[in-house]
């Protein structure tokens, strides 16, 4: 007998249609720290408040509004998710990876990313994007585990692709249209909420990680398992700890993400637009 879809994701999904009916997304945006302020920029419709859906709960952490919209860039129906849930708040992997779900399952064919980042590599600095090209998991476990999320997720899912090129492309013809260099690179996530020792990061260089954060990864596989195209962005927005002589902060990472604001805007402006090519 087939499984079906979990009762909390199809409550989901009907209060989604309740709210702007029969919509087929093309994209889904996940908005890091410091990301939420683009949808100003991309012809925002309306929105709903994480709250009201089943599966996502209250964001607790300062930048992340905990909205869901449906924008129109480029006349492109895109779900925005203005903030993301962590694994750190204590409530486990569901809420982290819902909206991969929730994409799937509401029809969308391409994830975007977007976090904000500490830069290892000498030329990631603060203010920079780093397109990711592949991740290193060091969060002590895996969104994965378990019974199965979703009856199309595999017991045993290949990560050899997890980023799309297509995608990357994308984002690189984008960044050279507005005239936005970006780099590209291996992003390392771990659990956080701490920031990482010196030590930390001299080993995590040590095994080829250019920046590292406390997102991102989860949903990219959660995203990867059922199927989905998949593009992730880094704003680089602090040296990576024992790099600089400042201690990391947090109010660092929103300010870093908000002087970059108009180049994180005008990029996935200009991007979102093109997957539906």
């Amino acid at each position: 007998m087939a499984k079906k879809t979990s009762p909390v994701l199809s409550q989901a999904c009907e209060i989604i249609r309740e709210h702007w009916g029969d919509i087929h997304p093309h994209a889904c945006l996940i908005c890091g720290s410091g990301w939420g302020e683009i949808i100003d920029g991309l012809s925002p419709i309306s929105s709903i408040a994480y709250e009201q859906i089943e599966g996502m709960g209250s964001t607790t952490v300062d930048g992340h509004q905990g909205k869901l919209w449906l924008a129109k860039p480029g006349g492109l129906d895109v779900l925005v998710f203005q903030g993301r849930r962590h694994f750190y708040e204590g409530a486990g992997w569901n809420p982290v990876v819902f909206p991969s779900l929730l994409s799937h399952e509401l029809g969308v064919r391409s994830l975007i990313l977007t976090n904000a980042s500490g830069g290892i590599r000498e030329d990631l600095l603060p203010g920079d994007f780093m397109v990711i090209e592949d991740h290193l998991n060091f969060m002590g476990d895996n969104p994965l585990m378990g019974a199965l999320a979703h009856p199309k997720v595999p017991r045993f899912p290949d990560q050899s692709k997890v980023y799309s090129p297509a995608i990357q492309k994308k984002l690189q013809v984008s960044g050279e249209a507005i005239g936005q260099k970006l780099k590209t690179g291996v992003y390392l996530a771990l659990s956080g909420p701490a920031f990482e020792t010196p030590a930390e990061i001299h080993a995590f260089e040590k095994l080829g990680a250019d920046a590292v954060g406390m997102s991102t990864v989860p949903e990219a596989m959660m995203a990867n398992a059922l199927g989905l195209q998949i593009g992730a962005v880094s704003c680089i927005s602090n040296l990576a700890a024992g790099l600089s002589a400042k201690a990391l902060s947090h109010e660092d990472v929103t300010r870093t993400a908000a002087l970059a604001l108009p180049n994180m805007t005008r990029l996935l402006a200009h991007f979102l637009p093109s997957l539906a090519e």
